[in-house]
C-alpha cells in the first residue's frame, strides 16, 4: 500500500473520491491526509486536483507517494532554489522544466489512462477563459499545466492550448470525481481559515519573509527587473507578496462557492497561514499537520454518525 504505516483493511472499509485543493506548499498536507486515510482502511478510487493537489494526487496515483514524501521532507531552502529555472521571456519568472525533470527522475512517468485509479488534473485555458479537465495523456504535462501559478510559472502550452493553474477557476475540483461511484467524497481545502496557533515562520522562528526566506529572494529578482515609476507598496509588502496574497484570497472565496454547490461528505480544512505557498522546505511539519487534521476530521465525523464516516 502507498502509506507510511500499513494497516489491515477492515470489513468496514469505504471507498473514497478525493479532491485535493490548490495552495502551493500548503498542499504538502495532502500527503498526510492520504497517509491517514489509508491507515484507517479507506480505499481511494478517484482523485481530482488543482495545482499542488494535482501534483500530489498524480504522484499518489502513480504509486510513488512515499518516494516523493521522503524526498520533499529532505529539502532545504537552498535545494528549493536549486530547482528553479528563471525565465526572462515573460509570462512568468520560473519555467518549471527543471522541477518537472527532477520529478520524472524521482518517480517515473506514465500516461494518465494507464494509472490504476481515476485521476484528473484541472488547469485553465487562459485564452478561452475556461476550466480544462485533463484525464488522459502525459501525467507530467497535466501536472505542469495545473501548477502554472500566473505570474510565477510560465504558462504550459499543451494540445494547442495555453494553460495555467487550475486554482484560478476551480481550487477544489469536486465535479470530475462525480464520474466515479464511491461511498464518500472528501475534499482537502488548503485555503482554510487562519489558525491562531499557526504562524508563518521558519524553523528558527524568523518571519517567513525574513532574510533567509525564499520569498525575499524572489522579491529581489522581480524588483531587479525594473520599475515603471508607480508608487511603491508599503514596506515589507512587495509585488510577489501582493500577488500571492491576492491569489490566496481569490481561491478561498472560490472554494467557499464550490463547496456550497457540491456539498461533499467531508471537508478537511488546512489553515491558510500554516506556511507560505513557497515554503517547501517545511514539508515535514506540514505533512504531519495534514495527517493530524485528517484524523481529527474522521474522528469527528465518526462521532457525529455513531460509525465510520
Amino acid at each position: 500500500m502507498n502509506t507510511a504505516e500499513s494497516t489491515s483493511r477492515s470489513s468496514t472499509a469505504r471507498t473514497v473520491s478525493l479532491v485535493l485543493g490548490s495552495g502551493g506548499a500548503r498542499g504538502l498536507a495532502h500527503i498526510g491526509v492520504i497517509q491517514e486515510l489509508e491507515a484507517q482502511g479507506y480505499e481511494i478510487r478517484a482523485i481530482a486536483g488543482s495545482s499542488m493537489g494535482a501534483l500530489v494526487g498524480g504522484i499518489y496515483a502513480l504509486g510513488e507517494l512515499d518516494t516523493y514524501a521522503e524526498w520533499v521532507k529532505g529539502l532545504e531552502q537552498s535545494d528549493v532554489l536549486g530547482l528553479l529555472d528563471w525565465s526572462f521571456s515573460g509570462g512568468g519568472i520560473i519555467r518549471g522544466e527543471k522541477l518537472i525533470k527532477k520529478l520524472k527522475e524521482l518517480v517515473g512517468e506514465r500516461d494518465i489512462e494507464h494509472l490504476p485509479i481515476s485521476y484528473t488534473a484541472v488547469a485553465v485555458d487562459i485564452e478561452r477563459g475556461k476550466e480544462l479537465w485533463i484525464s488522459d495523456g502525459s501525467l507530467f504535462d497535466a501536472i505542469r499545466a495545473s501548477i502554472a501559478i500566473p505570474g510565477v510559472f510560465t504558462p504550459h502550452c499543451y494540445r494547442g492550448r495555453t494553460l495555467v493553474d487550475g486554482g484560478l477557476l476551480n481550487p477544489v475540483p469536486v465535479a470530475p470525481t462525480l464520474r466515479t461511484l464511491t461511498d464518500l467524497t472528501i475534499v482537502v481545502d488548503v485555503n482554510g481559515p487562519a489558525s491562531e496557533s499557526s504562524s508563518e515562520t521558519d524553523e528558527e522562528g524568523a518571519p517567513a519573509n525574513g532574510k533567509q526566506g525564499l520569498l525575499r529572494r524572489m522579491r529581489g529578482y522581480v524588483e531587479s527587473l525594473g520599475s515603471d515609476g508607480s508608487p511603491e507598496a508599503p514596506e515589507g509588502l512587495a509585488v510577489s507578496e501582493v500577488l500571492m496574497r491576492s491569489l490566496d484570497t481569490m481561491q478561498a472565496a472560490l472554494t467557499r462557492q464550490h463547496l456550497a454547490v457540491f456539498r461533499p461528505d467531508l471537508v478537511i480544512s488546512v489553515p491558510k497561514n500554516v506556511c507560505m505557498i513557497h515554503e517547501f522546505h517545511r514539508a515535514g511539519p506540514v505533512i504531519d499537520l495534514g495527517r493530524e487534521l485528517a484524523r481529527e476530521a474522521l474522528d469527528s465525523a465518526r462521532r457525529a454518525s455513531s460509525g465510520p464516516p
